[in-house]
């Protein structure tokens, strides 16, 4: 069997680096039965950080490069290997809480396992996101204590099924105590030790200042913090801490009796330390650990621990193989410690229980576990991962809600922003979301007489009415004490409301409304011939159509769309080229709406063309953002230019919602049902099913985030993108209840 391991790796100074290496040396070479394993190491650098890695590291990953991580899921496909080891930690993987891992992980045909370091009990919402798409894309979870895995269970809604607790591993070394005394020049000392990296969570000024006491019982004894500063420290405090715990032991007057060693030490001369200390101490200043290397090292090497009961340590020193007191009790720290010195055969069942359960799990022992582990998952997977077509299926969707539009409402209109899930009062409001808010609870109400969305519908109407000029254009933006902020608005923001008008005036859930939305429409009209934009030209033509739907006899408006057909047509001609089949020398933003347009117009111009260029410029941007399975949105950043580099992020919302109406249109259009599979795909993004393997969509505030950005997501929750969501679900449902009619 062939491994690739995902982790951080020696040089690297890192627990997850020197957990991994020990890992891949327990199970690489000779196994049982004479089989031999293999593996390969995909590191992950520390930022501009870079390392001499050793032969098994056939490519590094930079933290913060999402490309690499890309570039490392293609080279493991090819690279021969049966099954995938990663191990998990938020801090040690790029982008936000370490979001960059996701796009490998989809990318990978062949199966892996995930070690969890780090489970936490009370997640971020992107903590929470990107740790439940690793398990969800991982066919199986390890963690190292049973609290983690009901953790997962519980807390994340894991099937236990999925999850197998496997201990960390320990060095198979042992040193007797009176040699490592005698080597360390400590055969007359009481030894004391902690060691790991240092930083503010590791509560050693607690054991500092419960030393006073106990030192003047036992003036031999000597304390040593062996570690360095954690570099993530180091780069955002330097050595603060370090020089604060100097302070505390000037203060104490405790000099004599503490060493620091600030070095990052072999597992040899590491064990060596442990062997030679009379009692290990972890004192760390919160629960929220679910894993310690540097406990389970102690209790592998036979040391006396004395611990807080942080998650890992109450397991860990269960069955009397060591001491717990509460976090960052000095007094109860003090009393064990005189116990245990007091008391040598107490401390030496201690010893004896903890270098006991450290025979079950050295490395050997541990390997083997994970061997057989893998073995198992290879055994039941086909060779290559087959990417299944989306299936339209409206019951996996979320519950359709309206809570955070509800939240986002007062009596003026929508408002445009929101910090997170709050709405953002200093924005304002603008007509392009009120004109969206109107589409979508027409929409809504449609559907299946939502109460909720015609109560909202005369505030979103009112606002359009509110904002149109005596000329028939539209102001756009309001402040939030309803003071106009411009003259004239875009073009853009023009047509999306003649958009939603023209939706209206083909489903008005009564006369008044129709009656209202059809004076501000043909008061608008005289401004349509004036349209120089494409994408306020295109938002027109789809009003104009849904109007057309409803009064197919109006000849005018018939002529007006085919005007407004033309000049995108004559853009199209003006810039198509073999490879480049667009309205524009650039792919911006809402670009499904321009072919969308057209398909629209194609239902009343009886004329060949005007469908071709629709199809034909849709099937162009769907090659350029499905080419992967998944939709992939043009981000804004930098668009995608002609002939230049598609640019990644930032993507929008408005734009997923754009490609859905396009399918959905496509589908109208020509009975294919292979529209609606694109369909249900490009809404899938708002789900997960994107670059960055993560979903948009808040369950807990029915909001749907603004967009995905290189560092992750952006978790404000506007109105522009919560609409987008909410009119692409309820045009998936649309869309599914037209095939089963078919």
């Amino acid at each position: 069997m062939k491994i690739s391991f995902i982790a951080t790796y020696p040089p690297r100074q890192c627990g997850i680096g020197t957990f991994t290496k020990d890992l891949f040396s327990s199970v690489i070479g000779r196994g049982g039965n004479g089989t031999i394993h293999q593996g390969i190491v995909i590191a992950v650098d520390d930022n501009s950080q870079r390392y001499d890695y050793p032969e098994e590291v056939i490519m590094s990953i930079r933290q913060e490069e999402q490309a690499d991580y890309l570039k490392a899921a293609d080279l493991i496909n090819i690279s021969g290997v049966d099954i995938c080891i990663l191990e998990h930690e938020f801090g040690i993987f790029g982008g936000q809480n370490g979001i960059y891992i996701l796009p490998l992980l989809y990318r990978l045909e062949v199966p892996f396992l995930v070690t969890l370091h780090t489970v936490l009990r009370n997640p971020s919402y992107n903590e929470r996101a990107v740790l439940t798409e690793i398990c969800k894309l991982a066919n199986s979870i390890v963690v190292m204590s049973q609290t983690a895995v009901e953790m997962l269970t519980e807390e994340y809604e894991i099937s236990a099924k999925k999850i197998v607790k496997i201990e960390h591993g320990v060095p198979d070394i042992h040193f007797d105590q009176l040699w490592a005394k005698k080597e360390f020049r400590l055969s007359s000392k009481k030894v004391l030790l902690t060691f790991g990296f240092i930083g503010r969570n590791k509560g050693i000024e607690t054991a500092l200042k419960a030393l006073p006491e106990v030192i003047d019982k036992y003036p031999e004894l000597v304390y040593i913090v062996l570690g360095k500063t954690h570099p993530h420290v180091i780069r955002h405090s330097g050595e603060e801490y370090r020089v604060y715990l100097a302070g505390q032991v000037q203060k104490l007057g405790i000099e004599k009796h503490v060493i620091f060693l600030n070095e990052f030490i072999s597992q040899s001369e590491l064990f060596k330390y442990l062997s030679a200390a009379d009692i290990y101490i972890t004192p760390y200043t919160n629960e929220a650990q679910i894993t310690s290397g540097a406990l389970s090292y102690a209790i592998g090497a036979g040391t006396a621990v004395i611990s807080t009961p942080y998650w890992h340590a109450k397991e860990l020193l269960a069955n009397d193989r060591g001491r717990l007191f509460p976090f960052q009790d000095v007094w109860a720290l003090r009393d064990i410690l005189l116990d245990l010195l007091d008391n040598p055969e107490e401390m030496r069942v201690l010893r004896s229980n903890a270098f006991a359960y450290g025979r079950e799990i050295t490395w050997p022992k541990i390997g083997e576990k994970y061997i057989q582990l893998s073995a198992e998952i290879v055994a039941v997977q086909p060779d290559v991962k087959e990417r299944k077509p989306q299936v339209l299926n409206p019951l996996t969707l979320p519950p359709f809600q309206l809570d955070h539009v509800l939240r986002l409402t007062d009596d003026t209109g929508i408002i445009q922003h929101a910090k997170y899930g709050i709405p953002n009062l200093k924005e304002g409001y603008c007509l392009d979301d009120n004109a969206r808010a109107l589409l979508m609870v027409l929409m809504a109400y449609k559907r299946n007489k939502h109460p909720l969305a015609l109560k909202l519908s005369p505030t979103y109407l009112s606002y359009i009415n509110y904002m149109q000029n005596e000329d028939g254009a539209f102001r756009n933006f309001l402040s939030f004490n309803r003071s106009f902020l411009d003259e004239v608005g875009s073009e853009d923001a023009f047509g999306r409301a003649i958009w939603s008008l023209g939706y209206l005036l083909g489903n008005a859930p009564n006369d008044a409304y129709y009656q209202t939305g059809r004076e501000i429409f043909f008061d608008a009209v005289p401004n349509f011939g004036r349209l120089r934009s494409v994408r306020g030209i295109a938002n027109t033509i789809v009003g104009v159509c849904y109007y057309l739907k409803s009064n197919p006899a109006d000849e005018e408006m018939t002529r007006v769309l085919r005007d407004l057909s033309d000049k995108l047509i004559t853009e199209f001609d003006r810039h198509q080229e073999p490879d480049w089949a667009w309205f524009e020398p650039i792919l911006a933003y809402d670009n499904g709406f321009l072919p969308l347009a057209l398909l629209h117009a194609a239902e009343f111009i009886k004329d060949e063309k005007v469908a071709r260029i629709g199809l034909e410029s849709m099937d162009f941007l769907a090659d350029i953002t499905l080419q992967n399975g998944y939709l992939s949105i043009v981000g804004n950043e930098e668009w995608y230019k002609q002939n230049g580099d598609q640019s990644v992020f930032a993507q929008q919302p408005l734009d997923a919602l754009a490609m859905v109406l396009m399918f959905h249109q496509a589908f109208r259009l020509t009975k294919n049902q292979a529209y609606v599979s694109r369909l249900y795909t490009c809404f899938m993004w708002f789900l997960g099913e994107n670059d960055l393997r993560i979903s948009l969509y808040d369950f807990e505030t029915k909001g749907c985030c603004d967009g995905l950005e290189s560092y992750g997501v952006n978790r404000n929750q506007g109105a522009e993108s919560t609409l987008a969501y909410l009119i692409s679900h309820l045009t998936v449902l649309e869309a599914f209840e037209e095939v089963t009619k078919m």
